[in-house]
Order: structure tokens, then sequence, then C-alpha cells
């Protein structure tokens, strides 16, 4: 077997892996909901982004994802433009937006990641299979494989739908607060797994509502209030000059 979930990873070739977003707006009617967003980013890197409610992180996430209409802008990745949905990236939504009472197993969801890879006329064979066990076993939810996903707690249902993103073989994670609702204990173990999947070469991407802990999580900010006011560096982002601007302006 040739193909291997993580090892044509970009941890090697970060230049050549490159998430360029520029002045990417996106309105709902005739409200705006960005304006003019432009970063770049590598893999490898996990970027948070900052704002108060209604700032347009989950727009953005979305918009990256391909699952919003652009208004104007343009998303490059590793020097192509993404027109739509793009299957190296994938994106996990609040866990409050997630149907848990649905039938499906821990297996069945992981298994879902792989239909990009199959489409819908290729029979799912041994290859998606491996695929599968690998991302159960990265995630250590292999135990639970057999479980439906409303019996699981917080923290297993994010290492869940992480795990069909590295079924996916997905490039970069689109994830609307990760941490959000879990204990201590699961925030650190997903913090611990994000954190080796951007080693092994993966850009992570993340809305994050807690400013004292985004340092330890995340390298690079985006701050936003429907316009970017800062992206760089966490030290260099979360600033109290910025953050005041972000949460203590008047709104849009």
């Amino acid at each position: 077997m040739t193909d291997h979930p993580h090892h044509d990873c970009c941890a090697h070739h970060h230049q050549h892996h490159e998430l360029i977003v520029e002045n990417l707006s996106v309105s709902y009617r005739k409200i705006i909901a960005l304006e003019n967003i432009s970063f770049a980013t590598s893999c490898g890197t996990r970027v948070a982004l900052i704002g108060r409610n209604g700032a347009g992180k989950s727009t953005l996430l979305k918009a990256i994802a391909g699952l919003v209409p652009r208004r104007s802008g343009t998303i490059t990745w590793r020097g192509t433009s993404v027109k739509r949905w793009s299957r190296e990236f994938a994106y996990l939504p609040q866990r409050e937006e997630v149907d848990w009472s649905f039938p499906i197993t821990v297996r069945g969801l992981v298994e879902m990641g792989r239909y990009p890879q199959t489409g819908w006329w290729r029979p799912y064979g041994n290859e998606d299979a491996a695929a599968v066990d690998a991302a159960l076993h990265a995630l250590d939810l292999e135990k639970l494989q057999h479980r439906q996903i409303r019996e699981l707690s917080g923290g297993q249902q994010q290492r869940a739908f992480l795990a069909r993103a590295v079924a996916q073989e997905a490039h970069v994670l689109l994830l609307d607060e990760p941490f959000t609702g879990l204990d201590r204990s699961a925030s650190l173990r997903l913090s611990k797994l994000l954190e080796s999947l951007a080693h092994e070469g993966r850009l992570i991407i993340a809305s994050h509502h807690d400013l004292a802990t985004a340092p330890q999580l995340f390298n690079e900010a985006l701050l936003l209030d429907k316009c970017s006011l800062g992206f760089g560096s966490v030290e260099d982002v979360l600033t109290p000059e910025l953050l005041d601007q972000a949460f203590h302006s008047e709104p849009n």
C-alpha cells in the first residue's frame, strides 16, 4: 500500500504549502460579515481567530471551507486558487450545531471522511479501511469506535470529528470554538492533539474566545472585527492596545 494518511503531509515543504487569503469579503444579503480580510500562513501552524461575538470568526472559517459564497477576494492554497470546497480542507462546526442524536457510530463518522477520496462511485476498499483505522488510532478512539456519537463526552466528540478530518487526509483543519464546553483534562488532551497534528504538517485555524489560553495553544493570531485588526505571532497581535480596539470599540 503506497498511500499513508500522514506521510504526504507538508511538514518539510512549508514554503510550498501556504494558504493566502486576499481581500476576502462576505455579506449576508446586504449585511457585511467580513470586509477585506488578508493574511497568509503555512502548514505546521496553529492560527487563532480572536474577536467578539459577531466579529466574523465563524464566517471566515466557512468562507475558507467554501461553505459560504464570497462577495470578493481570493483564497490560494499550495499555489492554486480555491474556488469552492476542497477535499484538503476539513471544517468542524461548533458542537451545538451538530445533531448528536443522529444514529451513527464513531467509526461510521470517521468513515465519512473517506467519501471525498472514494467519490460516490468508487467502492470503499482496504486502503480506506486502513486510513480509518489509522485515524482512530491517532485520536485514541479504537475502544470507542462502535459507540454511538451521542454517547460520547464533549472531548470524545471533538476527537471523533478530528479523526474524520485525519481520515479525509485534510491538510487544513478549520475548527469553530473547539475548546468550548470541554473540562480541563479534555482541553489539555485536545491541545496536545492539535499540536501533534500541526507538527505532522497540518495547518490549523480555529476560532477561540479564551485570551488567557491562546498563547499556549496557538502560534499565530488573526484579530477580527469584521475587518482585520492585526495578524502575526500571538505575542504581537494580542496586545492591550489591539485587544481594546477589538473588544471595546463601538460595534460596526
